[in-house]
């Protein structure tokens, strides 16, 4: 379903776990859901201007903006980023994300809320660093596991029917009011 309706960009059929530069955190079609990358792009939260995280306005100051194939998190922080892959979920069809045991057993906690029938775009990754030490996250590598229920019907009414905020969402999304 994936691959003919076009639900995920780029699409690895397989289960990808080395590339040329070696072994790598695995991503792409597992068992019964698809494990996904994160970006090179990393918004990672900081207090060095003193911002206060507001989710109704949402202050550019709480973070900074790195560009890398590693972001390190510091200790008990967290960090955006957004997939590499973008999707586009089907009517009938809701998406959890839940993270991948490799780093969950880092203490590494990554939290996606639920893509909702008929969104669409790039998945905004939360990761929270809940140790007292410094944690590596890897981009073009496989962080967390989308897991895909279909329904017998189409839902009454889908995020695209509703105008939903974060409808064609490119690269790491902010919050927005």
């Amino acid at each position: 379903m994936a691959e003919q309706e076009g639900m995920i960009e780029p699409f690895e059929p397989g289960q990808v776990r080395e590339t040329d530069k070696g072994k790598i955190i695995s991503y792409g079609t597992s068992s019964y859901g698809y494990d996904v990358r994160c970006s090179r792009d990393f918004k990672i939260f900081t207090n060095i201007n003193s911002a206060v995280v507001d989710p109704k306005n949402f202050d550019e100051n709480s973070f900074v903006d790195v560009q890398n194939d590693v972001c390190i998190i510091p200790p008990n922080s967290f960090a955006l980023a957004s997939t590499v892959e973008y999707f586009r979920i089907p009517r009938s069809v809701l998406t959890v994300c839940l993270g991948k045991s490799t780093y969950a057993r880092c203490g590494i906690i990554v939290n996606v809320t639920p893509l909702e029938p008929e969104w669409e775009g790039h998945v905004t990754l939360e990761f929270s660093n809940t140790t007292p030490l410094p944690a590596r996250i890897y981009a073009n590598e496989g962080v967390a596991q989308m897991l895909f229920f279909e329904s017998d019907e189409v839902c009454e009414t889908s995020y695209k029917d509703r105008a939903g905020k974060y409808m064609g969402q490119r690269g790491v999304t902010l919050p927005r009011s």
